[in-house]
């Protein structure tokens, strides 16, 4: 497998993440780095944890022990308003879109635009910044629309200019095509694509889509019994004769 980047310093770190609920332990030790300008994929059969590292890197769910360090910042250690202030550096893509379903389009994205006003530069209004975030994803036309009124791959679109409006340097996704046909799945993950060219942002990407991870990763790392099991590119991880391994690249 792929050596370490030893002499880069990670801007996204996880160290022997452990969690737990009662008796079943999800997370045993799971370690995981992230390094600028790359797309990082994670895969994992359901129940293997992916959710739980996750809701934990972003402060959802509290770890049993270890480390998650952003931007040098362990945010197992911030309090709630220093953790607020960090997640404006950090784009996230939910799996189920998550948008507000009594707000328009144009409103979705100004929300965080509103309760992050100092993030917006003194030459940007919040008009201009909510255009721009709608023109990566190619529906300005639809900004003035309800959620209800969007196909699901326009509401993934319209989630992942949310995600961009504050211009994050990291980007979390969490299985960003589940649900969408394959034509409209395809379109996503280049737009993912087109986004990491133009803004070098660094991207954690959730997965079970291995078409999506062949597409996006630079490398992967898969999660098996609650550790990082193998890590490497797709290639080298696809090759593997591991039947734990070749297990998540089956047809």
């Amino acid at each position: 497998m792929r050596e370490e980047k030893n002499d880069i310093k990670p801007v996204l770190e996880i160290r022997d993440l452990y969690k737990s609920f009662g008796d079943n332990q999800v997370l045993n030790g799971f370690n995981l780095k992230l390094y600028e300008g790359e797309n990082l994929v994670v895969m994992g059969k359901s129940g293997s944890g992916k959710s739980v590292m996750i809701k934990c890197l972003v402060g959802l769910l509290e770890a049993d022990s270890g480390s998650i360090t952003i931007k040098d910042f362990d945010i197992v250690k911030l309090g709630q308003k220093e953790l607020d202030v960090l997640r404006t550096e950090i784009g996230f893509l939910f799996q189920g879109s998550a948008l507000y379903d009594s707000m328009t389009v144009r409103e979705n994205l100004n929300f965080p635009l509103r309760r992050h006003k100092g993030k917006v530069k003194a030459s940007e209004s919040l008009e201009s910044s909510i255009i721009e975030a709608l023109e990566n994803v190619g529906l300005v036309s639809a900004i003035d629309l309800m959620p209800a009124e969007l196909s699901g791959g326009m509401k993934r679109r319209v989630a992942l200019a949310r995600a961009l409006i504050l211009k994050p340097q990291i980007i979390l996704y969490d299985e960003p095509t589940t649900g969408l046909d394959p034509i409209t799945a395809k379109e996503i993950i280049q737009l993912m694509r087109d986004i990491q060219k133009k803004y070098h942002t660094s991207s954690l990407i959730i997965t079970h889509d291995v078409d999506c991870a062949r597409v996006i990763s630079n490398r992967m790392i898969l999660l098996v019994d609650g550790i990082n099991y193998a890590e490497g590119t797709f290639e080298e991880l696809s090759a593997s004769k591991d039947p734990k391994i070749k297990a998540f690249f089956k047809n």
